[in-house]
């Protein structure tokens, strides 16, 4: 793994990967978006805070394959904390990418921005569940029903991890 990845600052250009990715078959699943208009504004936002150098991006042999972020809070009163997001391309899957995309978001939240915790957003049947467990991400609420996407209705699972 380490002579193929390797982790750098998110750079603008690497917004079209982002939404190549979130089109993949099954990813919505994972995503409370709906559309491309949808896709592309979130990709805006999630990108938006690379000028904070606050956004990862993995390269396997040079080429982009994930993407991580923190949702850096604008006040004071919550600037210990934040939401982040992840995601990594299909074909990367299972190489160790989100474990060390994501072990580099929380030093990099710990270290440059010194939070205290980082908390995600994940809806229930995400098999990347189990990589946050691994993590020492723990569950501390659970929204019922918060997501209903063609007639079905999904629980949305929050999840923290104290840095």
């Amino acid at each position: 793994m380490k002579d193929h990845l390797t982790i750098r600052f998110g750079e603008d250009s690497d917004q079209k990967y982002l939404i190549d990715w979130l089109l993949q078959p099954g990813v919505l699943d994972g995503f409370p978006l709906n559309d491309l208009r949808e896709i592309e504004d979130a990709a805006r936002i999630w990108m938006g805070y690379a000028k904070h150098k606050a956004v990862l991006t993995a390269l396997w042999d040079g080429v982009p394959c994930g993407v991580a972020n923190l949702y850096l809070q604008p006040y004071q009163k919550m600037a210990h904390q934040c939401l982040f997001a992840i995601i990594v391309d299909e074909k990367y899957r299972g190489k160790g990418i989100g474990a060390k995309l994501l072990r580099e978001l929380m030093a990099l939240a710990k270290e440059r921005f010194k939070l205290e915790y980082v908390h995600l957003e994940v809806y229930q049947g995400n098999p990347a569940i189990n990589l946050y467990r691994r993590l020492g991400f723990e569950q501390y609420g659970i929204h019922r029903r918060f997501m209903k996407d063609k007639g079905r209705y999904f629980d949305k699972i929050l999840m923290q991890k104290y840095l």
